[in-house]
């Protein structure tokens, strides 16, 4: 009876392993049905007419090819605006985390590293257009013998030197921009490495000093090399934030005076001037800019996954 009971189930057992395997299947779907739905409604969709549209005329009535895609990397005005974002990106970037790298290891350890953080992370509480609000007032420029409200000029004022507009200046205006993405982002930076520099083992430390390592040669050979995984994350961070600024240059001159970026060019184009095939194309240009980025950064957390 034993025997023939036993046979049963084992006949059994592919039956039930097949229901329950079809059973956990359709749950999994039912669980996973609003985030696809959300997907396909608020991404894939929008992405298919956007690419759709980027091949069209401004009123979307024609098709014209790449037409759209010719002009923004021919016309003197859209390349300026690429010009404008490599700049952004190249001194941003390099801005940020090397900034927050620097600030992070000076303070590494310190009686008031705590307060330090603090400080230099509040300004990420701020969103983009409060402190572009802030800034204003801080590159305010009045022009003649007027009394100058802006913060700079009223230090320079202090040593005698003509007040600068800031803003204004195309010598210097979008530099003037870059450093308010840095004094809000440069905080967080500093505290991502920050909390990897408390990972790298004491032991290690201590190895090196005993081998007769100074500070120099310890920051460029243990140091960076045991914290690369987290730049890489920092620095991905910053560049896909750096690509699609817009905020700052909108609040800070509206992207005159040859400050102009690609987000900005977007919004215009699509908002002020209706031109959608244009506002497509510089939309779908800024996601294959942003796409490589997300992919070098996907495969390497793969690598360090594998790795551990």
């Amino acid at each position: 009876m034993a025997t023939v009971a036993r046979e049963r189930v084992v006949a059994n057992a592919p039956l039930r392993k097949h229901k329950g395997r079809e059973g956990i299947s359709w749950m999994a779907l039912i669980w996973i049905a609003p985030a696809v739905i959300l997907l396909l409604v608020f991404f894939i969709y929008p992405m298919i007419n956007t690419v759709q549209w980027s091949f069209q005329n401004a009123d979307s009535t024609e098709f014209v090819g790449l037409r759209n895609y010719q002009r923004i990397f021919t016309d003197q005005n859209m390349l300026e605006i690429i010009k404008n974002n490599l700049l952004w990106l190249v001194l941003a970037t390099v801005l940020t985390v090397g900034l927050g790298l620097i600030v992070a290891v000076l303070v590494d350890r310190v009686k008031i590293e705590s307060i330090i953080k603090s400080a230099l992370f509040v300004p990420m509480a701020i969103s983009f257009v409060g402190a572009s609000i802030i800034w204003r007032f801080v590159y305010a420029y009045a022009p003649g013998d007027q009394s100058q409200i802006g913060l700079l000029n009223a230090v320079l004022g202090v040593f005698n030197i003509p007040p600068q507009a800031w803003l204004q200046n195309e010598a210097i205006n979008n530099l003037a921009l870059i450093v308010i993405y840095t004094w809000m982002w440069t905080g967080f930076s500093m505290v991502i490495i920050s909390a990897a520099l408390k990972g790298i083992p004491d032991d290690v430390i201590e190895a090196a000093k005993m081998d007769g390592a100074g500070r120099i040669t310890m920051f460029w050979r243990i140091t960076i090399p045991m914290i690369a995984p987290t730049l890489g994350v920092v620095t991905t961070t910053m560049i896909i934030n750096i690509l699609k600024i817009f905020d700052v240059v909108y609040v800070e001159t509206g992207g005159n005076y040859h400050t102009n970026v690609v987000a900005m060019e977007f919004y215009n184009q699509l908002f002020n001037f209706g031109n959608y095939g244009l506002a497509s194309a510089l939309a779908i240009l800024l996601t294959l800019c942003v796409i490589p980025v997300m992919v070098i950064n996907i495969r390497r957390m793969r690598r360090e996954e594998r790795g551990r």
